[in-house]
């Protein structure tokens, strides 16, 4: 996702410390059309709320933005 493009999808993978890998368990899409400076975060915690079940979970969450 580059900044700045609304309309991106932002996939969201659930990490697996032990195996070291990314699994895929959803995404989500980029609405703003400016930086803001804070766009990974507020998409990180509307991740985290979205996909999380439990606090545990929520740690593991995050994005696949380069």
């Amino acid at each position: 996702m580059e900044s700045g493009k609304a309309g991106a999808s932002v996939t969201i993978y659930l990490v697996d410390y032990v195996r070291k890998t990314r699994i895929p368990i959803g995404s989500l899409e980029e609405r703003r059309k400016g930086d803001r400076g804070d766009n990974k975060t507020g998409l990180l915690k509307l991740a985290r709320k979205r996909y999380a079940k439990t606090p545990d979970v929520a740690f593991r969450i995050c994005l696949g933005i380069r």
